[in-house]
This record gives structure tokens, C-alpha cells and sequence, in this order.
């Protein structure tokens, strides 16, 4: 019996890899703008390439571009829904990372010295209160365009090649 990958399994099992990458980044004690990094958008992007590579080799193949970017729509947006699904479940288990982020917001503020003190600190509170939302959105935008891009690049190249 041979179990056949669909494009939104292999999306699982490339968002899968993923978060295995970030968590081993995060609890190895790299920084946050560890090199490390890239290799989730490097898994990210092979991810893609493996299912709009093997689509094009399956006897569904139909030879057009629509075709061959809806295989990699169905990867990308189950990689983009599991990112999200991990990044705010590890956003609320890391409430630290909001502090963090609020007082460098804060230090920041303080130096341009153009408000008050308590406004600052209101700012703050609000950046604080809002992070774990802004993170979720960058990461729904991020994986989103990421993955357009990819798709749509190599779905373009495969086609060029396969019409050669």
C-alpha cells in the first residue's frame, strides 16, 4: 500500500518541520536574529518546490500554470494556518516576550523625549496589550506573501522548463 502526499499534507508535515526548527532555534539559546532563522523560510520554501515538483510529475498534471499554483496555494496556506496556529500558541506561552518588547518600546520613546512621561508609559501598556496581535498578523501577512512569491516564482519556472 503507498500512502499518496497531497498537497495539504505535505503542507502539514512542511509546517511540521518548521516549528521543530524554531523550537530547536528558540531553546538552544540562539538569539532572535539567530542565521538559524532562515532555515525555516529555506524548509518553507522547499516545502513548496517538493509538492509543485511532484505535481508536475503526476499524471494529473495538466500543464497549466493555474493548475500547478493551486497545488502550491493548498501547501502554502496549510503551512501559513499551522505558523499562525503555533506563533500565538507561543506568543501566550512566552507572556515575557511582550514585556520585553513594551519596555524597548518604552526605552525608545523616552529618548525621543517628545511626550510625557505618562503618556509614555500609557503607550506603553497599549504596545504591551496589543503584541501578541501584531505578532499574528505578521506572521498571516508574512507566511502569506512568502508563499505567493515562492509559488508563484517556481511554479513559473517549472512551467517555462516543462515548455522547453
Amino acid at each position: 500500500m503507498q500512502i499518496r502526499l497531497h498537497a495539504a499534507l505535505k503542507g502539514a508535515i512542511t509546517a511540521i518541520l518548521m516549528i521543530g526548527i524554531a523550537l530547536a532555534v528558540y531553546y538552544s539559546g540562539q538569539p532572535a536574529n539567530s542565521p538559524f532563522q532562515y532555515l525555516i523560510y529555506a524548509v518553507y520554501a522547499l516545502g513548496i518546490i517538493w509538492t509543485l515538483l511532484a505535481y508536475r510529475r503526476s499524471a494529473s498534471f495538466t500543464g497549466k500554470f493555474p493548475d500547478l499554483f493551486s497545488q502550491g496555494f493548498r501547501c502554502f496556506i496549510v503551512v501559513t494556518l499551522m505558523m499562525v496556529m503555533f506563533t500565538l500558541a507561543f506568543t501566550k506561552m512566552h507572556p515575557e516576550f511582550a514585556e520585553e518588547a513594551a519596555t524597548m518600546y518604552k526605552e525608545q520613546q523616552l529618548k525621543e523625549k517628545n511626550k510625557l512621561p505618562a503618556d509614555i508609559e500609557a503607550d506603553a501598556d497599549k504596545y504591551k496589550k496589543s503584541y501578541t496581535t501584531v505578532i499574528v498578523y505578521g506572521a498571516i501577512i508574512g507566511y502569506l506573501i512568502i508563499g505567493a512569491g515562492v509559488t508563484a516564482a517556481a511554479s513559473g519556472l517549472l512551467m517555462r522548463r516543462n515548455n522547453s
